[in-house]
């Protein structure tokens, strides 16, 4: 299951929510049946390159470990061993904010003493860096929420780049997400000047094989075999929607910047200009600048008549682009932020673009969308702002913070839940987003053309 979270986290002096999905990795198989990835990297010994990272950047301790030292320089999975004591502290820290702050008080039937002690002797008798961090991975792992999670100081270093949008790598310029029931990995986004932007690849198409080997794995993993050395020729079997497989050869090169945001104007047989954005995620950090570039750019020279975003396969991200989002659209509080007996509320403040905020307004979401992908699209539902359609989401709102430890590593637990502001009855959680209208139709499946979900939002929208 993919995961719905929101990471709260300090940032200098101001205090900055975010929401990410989990993610999985070789060394946590059982966390997402279906991890979305870049290119894939040739080394299948560093996990945390072989998925999208789950947080963002920019994190930093919101109740900070006891700590007297940074490690985290000196200090990787396969370099330098951490000495036991330090071991020692980080698990203790660790285990201390889990029992003081974790959103389930019973651990999930865990019991959470027996844990410290079982583990605790499990280091005492001397870890390698690598098996270290997966054990602190398989302890959050048994907290059984299928959310929160332990990360190494190479996949912090990940998410860095990742939210800053500074990907930097050799590959062909796609991010995909495995479609494990059509044993297919489906493009999410193309990078421009990439490889596969010149040889016309687009959002929707699926690779199916790699020089001659399956894309997914046995269970339904994405296997590392896109990436490779630079000028290095690699060959897909690509599907379209709708088109017979065909085989491509594409030239392995350099991939820097970011991905970008589809968005285009769709005309109805009435002409009403209807806006389609496609929300790939939270995650980036250029993400919010980018769609109000979008609907800056489809309102420049007349205004559209209603806008969907496509919320299918958002699997979230963080608070700083889901909260400027949201400000085009809504403002006001929204709804409240659940921790034990506290709450506090989520207020936004207006950012019309081009009267974005009185824009009759469709969502589409499905299976695939999580994390703030969930929260953002119930919130507007929730608030009358937009009309939902698709399938039923999974019900991934709990939500998370992020701790630092002294060498680097992070931590993000299951904190809080979030309650809507006019059906505070409703459990996100338990039932997930709901939406007002049924309609099936898998993303990949389909091109934009003739996408049920995306058709049937036009005509919804014509009749407004």
């Amino acid at each position: 299951m993919l995961s719905k979270i929101r990471l709260a986290f300090l940032l200098t002096s101001s205090l900055i929510l975010t929401a990410c999905q989990v993610f999985s990795t070789p060394v946590n198989p059982t966390i997402t049946p279906t991890p979305v990835n870049y290119d894939l990297p040739p080394d299948t010994s560093t996990p945390p390159d072989a998925t999208r990272t789950p947080v963002p950047s920019l994190t930093a301790t919101i109740i900070p470990p006891s700590q007297t030292a940074t490690l985290a320089s000196t200090i990787s999975p396969t370099q330098t061993t951490i000495p036991i004591n330090v071991q020692l502290s980080i698990f203790d820290s660790l285990w201390t904010i889990v029992n003081e702050t974790y959103v389930y008080t019973d651990f999930n039937g865990l019991d959470w003493n027996a844990i410290h002690e079982e583990y605790q002797q499990i280091i005492t008798s001397g870890l390698t860096n690598t098996r270290f961090y997966l054990t602190m991975s398989e302890l959050i792992d048994q907290l059984g929420d299928e959310h929160s999670y332990f990360i190494d100081p190479q996949q912090v270093s990940e998410q860095i780049a990742e939210y800053e949008g500074e990907h930097d790598y050799v590959g062909i310029g796609i991010m995909i997400s495995a479609v494990p029931e059509r044993q297919r990995a489906v493009i999410l986004s193309v990078f421009p000047g990439s490889p596969a932007e010149a040889i016309g690849l687009q959002p929707r198409d699926s690779i199916i094989s790699v020089d001659g080997i399956p894309i997914l794995n046995e269970d339904g993993y994405l296997q590392d075999i896109v990436r490779g050395p630079e000028g290095t020729k690699v060959n897909l079997w690509v599907q379209t929607p709708g088109q017979d497989p065909r085989e491509l050869q594409l030239t392995r090169s350099r991939i820097t910047g970011d991905y970008s945001i589809a968005h285009e104007i769709l005309i109805n047989p009435e002409g009403k200009r209807i806006g389609y954005i496609f929300l790939l995620t939270f995650m980036d950090g250029t993400v919010d600048e980018q769609v109000a570039q979008a609907l800056e750019e489809m309102s420049a020279y007349a205004p559209l008549d209603g806008l969907i975003l496509d919320n299918r396969m958002n699997e979230g991200g963080s608070s700083l682009v889901f909260e400027p989002i949201l400000s085009y659209f809504i403002s006001g509080n929204l709804g409240y932020f659940i921790r034990h007996s506290e709450e506090y509320p989520l207020m936004v403040k207006l950012h019309d673009i081009h009267g974005s905020s009185q824009l009759p307004l469709v969502i589409l979401v499905g299976p695939g969308t999580t994390s703030f992908g969930e929260i953002f699209s119930g919130i507007l539902q929730d608030n009358g702002r937009a009309y939902l359609m698709g399938t039923t989401t999974q019900g991934n709102v709990e939500v998370l913070w992020g701790y630092d430890f002294e060498d680097g590593s992070q931590l993000w637990l299951a904190n809080e839940t979030f309650r809507p502001l006019n059906h505070s009855g409703q459990d996100w959680e338990a039932s997930g987003i709901i939406p007002d209208m049924v309609v099936q139709g898998e993303f990949d499946q389909y091109s934009l053309e003739n996408d049920p979900a995306v058709l049937a939002a036009i005509q919804y929208l014509s009749g407004q």
